[in-house]
């Protein structure tokens, strides 16, 4: 079983890196880029008809900022290479990498939320200064955040491969086979140290300041089209729909970036599925964690000066 979850993890790397090669990805995102722009027609007309009195398109207008949050998410954006990479990257449940994905695309709309709140009523800043500073501003500074999660992980995964390396010297100067006195994982009998990641521990491993500087590098930069929302809506005395409409695009964003997180976690196991009985998943796990990260790194540092 561990060898087909491995093959079948393989496949889906070679898979999206023959999408990638054969320009599979600039058709999906031309795609997704076609859906958004419909979903924002979509949204003028149903806005009008609310405008007129209409409590009836309430409904039809948030089922279409749930697409639009759905189109924006699975073309490109930031979010799903932040969850992707750490879930690639860390030793961390399907769970709970999805709660994360939603808390993160919560706080993107409740970022763009509070931007105009303070942009129209306090800074008294028109649409198009707001939809520039979210473009010009706050998208390099999430792709820079980025880039520092991923440096992150690199730092984390050497950290953890030095140990690895000085612990294995440890057991070498014993002169004595570790095999002998206890199982990996537990402590050696010798010296009472761990050799081995405990997979409890290693299922755990995660802090909840890992977890806030992951919500809050996608959450830096706002949603264009939840800001299109709220101004308008703002300025036609509906805001509170330009709200539930928001919520309604962050859930839309989240139904791909939990997908994302789930696929990346199934990722990750099944690459290291054929190592889990083995001594060899304690050197695997940071040589995973650090090129991932590098990965991230410099995907998002191109991301961020392209959006400069």
């Amino acid at each position: 079983m561990p060898r087909l979850i491995a093959l079948a993890a393989l496949a889906v790397v070679a898979g999206l890196a023959a999408l990638y090669l054969t320009g599979g990805a600039r058709v999906i995102e031309t795609w997704a880029l076609a859906g958004q722009q419909e979903a924002q027609g979509e949204m003028a007309r149903g806005l009008r008809a609310l405008r007129a009195g209409d409590a009836a398109a309430l409904a039809g207008f948030l089922a279409v900022c749930f697409g639009y949050g759905f189109f924006h998410a699975a073309g490109p954006g930031h979010g799903k290479l932040v969850i992707g990479g750490y879930g690639a990257a860390r030793a961390i449940g399907a769970w709970r990498l999805s709660a994360v994905a939603l808390a993160s695309s919560l706080a993107q709309g409740l970022s763009a939320i509070a931007l105009v709140t303070f942009g129209i009523w306090v800074w008294r800043i028109g649409r198009e200064t707001m939809t520039d500073m979210a473009d010009r501003l706050f998208a390099p500074l999430s792709f820079a955040a980025i880039a520092l999660v991923g440096l992150w992980l690199v730092w984390r995964g050497l950290r953890k491969l030095t140990v690895l390396v000085r612990e294995g010297e440890h057991i070498h100067g014993h002169g004595h086979d570790h095999a002998h006195h206890h199982d990996h994982g537990a402590n050696c009998a010798v010296c009472g140290h761990a050799h081995a990641p405990d997979p409890e521990h290693l299922a755990q491993a995660t802090s909840w300041r890992e977890t806030a500087a992951l919500v809050g590098a996608v959450a830096i930069r706002p949603c264009t089209g939840a800001l299109f929302v709220l101004i308008v809506t703002a300025q036609m005395g509906i805001f509170a729909i330009g709200i539930a409409g928001t919520i309604a695009m962050a859930l839309g964003t989240a139904s791909v970036t939990v997908a994302v997180a789930v696929a990346a976690v199934t990722l990750r196991r099944g690459v290291l599925a054929g190592l889990a009985d083995s001594p060899a998943l304690a050197r695997a796990q940071p040589i995973v964690e650090i090129a991932v990260g590098i990965l991230v790194a410099i995907l998002a540092a191109q991301l961020a000066l392209a959006a400069l």
